[in-house]
């Protein structure tokens, strides 16, 4: 018994994702097709359908637990202890200072490479 149970909740969630889809691909369609309406009133109705389907969505048993991952991410994003302006801007000079050195290495290599290859070609003078 509770399998049927949970086929049916399967095929309801199934349902739901498909109306969520359909609506908000139809409010991209009539966002477009209705061109001539004032665009203001286009993209309030599409952010409403677009509002409408996420919550539909969100209905869902992978909505739930998508909203129960996005709950979590904020949680975590809050326990960072996000660096001092001066860390990043301590941070921020090395990795320049860092970036023109090697760009500097990179080419002296390069303008060697081709004084040899030159030499070797007789191209030179």
């Amino acid at each position: 018994m509770n399998s049927r149970a949970e086929a049916r909740g399967a095929s309801l969630d199934t349902f739901k994702l498909a109306a969520a889809a359909f609506l908000l691909i139809g409010g991209i369609f009539a966002f477009y097709y209705f061109a001539a309406v004032s665009t203001l009133l286009r993209v309030i109705g599409l952010l409403v359908l677009g509002g409408v389907a996420a919550f539909i969505a969100l209905q869902t048993e992978r909505g739930r637990l998508l909203w129960q991952f996005v709950a979590d991410a904020r949680m975590e994003v809050r326990k960072v202890v996000w660096p001092s302006r001066q860390e990043t801007l301590q941070t921020t000079l090395i990795v320049v200072v860092m970036v023109l050195v090697v760009g500097i290495v990179l080419w002296l290599f390069d303008m060697m490479l081709m004084a040899i290859l030159r030499f070797l070609t007789g191209q030179g003078g």
